[in-house]
């Protein structure tokens, strides 16, 4: 399969995903990486007095919001903070395709929401599974296979946060993940996903010690603590799954739809900020299908989301946790801030900007996971960048081979719509793309040379 070129947008470290370096020309990076010189991650200490923010890759840099220099668009690696167009987009068929034209704030930085503490939990190897029939965590059936719960806890006329906080909190998880050669680990949080025990939180949480042969710990409510190990991550989509072998009775969240939200109701986001446990916070839905890049390391995939906005408080340690409307019933997984750089212990933190993973995708994801221990994003395998006139995004290279180059997709193209949605930039594109899944058939709308030409690509895909 081929891979996508890289964009030739300039970014910052991000999140979590595959190697990809932002790259002004050469090759086609990933959409999903660590987290950028911006992010920021609170290092709390007892009794929780945040400190300075630990080292990469829980530091981000430039505002995601603002378009930067072409990002890989699609397969490869493509920093967080470059604006590349191919690749796949978090979100699902139903998944909202509004022409809603992306606001990229130049005064804000996107920051991801984990937080740093000290203290070793202890040595305990993050497993790694590959058979579906020997290793615990997965199923075949992916979410068909476990109990996971739909029906909303409460009526659709509920208006008390109180009401939603006593359903949600029993399901809300704070994590502690820790690894060896290092003083501190990363704090964020998470929910659980079914009654079998797992747990869906962000991968920017848990990458670190999967990665170096760490021990994650989930804390519940109540203070109980439990190992876990790691089903599988996406970087691309900047979420993981967990398992706790042996599972108390534990109460799953229910699943409900972003598809549904209305900007201006209201929503409460759960979680651990600066490592304060079992935290609610309310607000309402800023704003809907927002694209935004968590940032990258260099190393790895960026992170494009096409996020619910929300002004509830989110600060470093929130991360992972769930979002969720009135009726309590999860709509989102809180991933990332916007800062304009005010500090909280040399931080920056919540300024009422704060987005979060659609549950779609969130589902999407889980799915795939339970049932590989891997999840996969769609690709057209072209790199591109935005248009410097602001029309759309600029096809910067197409890879012989391609689903691009299959539609007829050319350089020089610049992609001004996705099926119903306004393509403004590269990271519009990305995110509408993300939004689908391998195998779908989506319409580009092009300006070629002052024509308008309709091109028909089928998604291809790449594990991520």
């Amino acid at each position: 399969m081929s891979e996508n070129l890289p964009v030739n947008d300039q970014q910052t470290p991000g999140p979590d995903q595959p190697a990809g370096q932002p790259v002004e020309q050469p090759a086609g990076q990933p959409v999903d990486q660590p987290e950028q010189a911006g992010f920021e991650h609170t290092r709390p200490i007892p009794p929780y007095q945040p400190q300075q923010a630990g080292p990469p890759p829980y530091q981000q840099g430039p505002p995601s919001y603002a378009p930067q220099q072409p990002g890989p668009y699609g397969p490869g690696p493509a920093p967080y903070g470059a604006y590349g167009a191919t690749g796949p987009v978090p979100s699902a068929r139903d998944q909202r395709r509004s022409g809603r034209r992306s606001v990229l704030p130049l005064v804000a930085a996107v920051a991801l929401v984990v937080g740093l503490v000290g203290g070793a939990l202890g040595g305990v190897a993050v497993e790694k599974w590959n058979d579906a029939n020997q290793e615990p965590g997965r199923t075949s059936s992916g979410l068909a296979g476990v109990d996971t719960v739909a029906k909303a806890p409460l009526p659709a006329d509920n208006g008390s946060i109180a009401s939603v906080a006593k359903k949600l909190l029993p399901s809300t998880v704070q994590i502690v993940a820790d690894y060896e050669g290092t003083d501190g680990g990363a704090t964020g949080s998470g929910f659980y996903l079914d009654k079998q025990g797992h747990v869906v939180t962000n991968n920017h949480v848990v990458q670190d010690a999967a990665e170096k042969n760490g021990t994650i710990t989930v804390i519940d409510h109540e203070g109980h603590r439990y190992k876990a190990t790691v089903v599988g991550r996406s970087k691309v989509y900047d979420l993981a799954v967990l398992y706790l072998k042996n599972a108390p009775d534990v109460t799953p969240a229910s699943l409900g739809s972003s598809t549904n939200l209305q900007i201006g109701e209201g929503v409460v986001a759960f979680g651990s900020p600066l490592g304060l446990s079992s935290t609610v916070t309310s607000g309402i839905v800023s704003a809907l299908d927002r694209p935004v890049t968590t940032g990258s390391d260099g190393k790895d995939l960026s992170s494009y989301i096409n996020a619910v906005q929300t002004d509830a408080a989110i600060n470093p340690g929130n991360s992972g946790g769930p979002l969720v409307d009135m009726r309590g019933q999860v709509v989102g997984v809180n991933s990332a801030i916007a800062t304009t750089g005010g500090s909280i212990g040399g931080e920056s933190g919540n300024i009422g900007v704060g987005f979060a993973i659609p549950i779609e995708q969130v589902k999407v994801t889980a799915d795939q996971i339970l049932k590989d221990g891997e999840a996969r994003y769609p690709v057209i395998g072209a790199s591109v960048k935005s248009d410097t006139a602001g029309g759309g995004a600029l096809i910067d290279a197409v890879e012989s081979g391609s689903p691009a180059a299959d539609g007829g997709l050319k350089k020089g193209d610049v992609v001004t719509s996705l099926d119903d949605r306004t393509i403004t930039d590269s990271p519009t594109l990305i995110v509408a793309i993300r939004s689908h899944l391998p195998g779908d058939k989506v319409t580009l709308t092009v300006d070629r040379d002052g024509d308008e030409k309709k091109i028909d690509v089928t998604l291809d895909s790449k594990v991520g």
